[in-house]
């Protein structure tokens, strides 16, 4: 599951600590992360103009984030002025675990991705008469019904994956994006179904 300085050490932080799981699942400290992601450093004083939150809350944010490797410092300035930054593109975490502590923070921190998600849809439609024809028609949201395997499912998430990668190199580097480039936010849901009687006695 799933923003950046042009130099993240790794694409992909992988949460596995259930403490870290629950602090990530804070809906400020998800904000932050997605804001140093797509925008680079960013202090504290930064960060609160962006978020609307106070810079001793942004600050205390950003400290709780460094302690579980999702952001560290940057080069430059002191105090609340030091630029912070994410460590990584993108946060994945278990879908299930045998450790129920592990598959209970999990479960957490996905509901919370989820009502993130959905205030940023909710924001979208908000706005979206604002907006040019042009965007506005380009957007996308819709749902298609598919019977696949659990082992087809998987194939078709590595075949998005490899069809997202060639702009993936653009929210690092400025010097990518073409003229007219927005960032876009794609959410991706593949939901199975759970099974009904009939089906389960088959």
């Amino acid at each position: 599951m799933s923003e950046p300085s042009a130099s993240h050490p790794v694409s992909t932080i992988h949460l596995t600590d259930p403490r870290a799981l629950r602090a990530y699942a804070h809906p400020t400290r998800m904000r932050l992360v997605g804001l140093l992601r797509s925008q680079g450093p960013l202090t504290a004083t930064q960060a609160a103009e962006l978020t609307g939150e106070s810079v001793a809350s942004c600050s205390y944010h950003l400290r709780m984030l460094a302690k579980y490797g999702l952001v560290e410092t940057a080069e430059g300035g002191q105090g609340r002025e030091k630029p912070w930054q994410a460590t990584a593109r993108f946060t994945s975490w278990p879908n299930s675990s045998g450790d129920a502590a592990i598959a209970e923070a999990s479960d957490a921190l996905s509901h919370a991705v989820v009502e993130r998600y959905f205030e940023l849809m909710t924001r979208r439609l908000e706005a979206r008469r604002g907006d040019t024809r042009e965007w506005r028609e380009a957007e996308q949201i819709s749902d298609i019904p598919l019977y696949l395997t659990a082992a087809e499912l998987a194939e078709l998430g590595e075949r998005m994956n490899e069809l997202l990668r060639p702009y993936a190199d653009r929210l690092a580097d400025p010097g990518r994006r073409p003229d007219g480039a927005r960032l876009v936010t794609l959410i991706r849901a593949a939901i199975p179904s759970s099974p009904d009687p009939a089906e389960r006695s088959r």
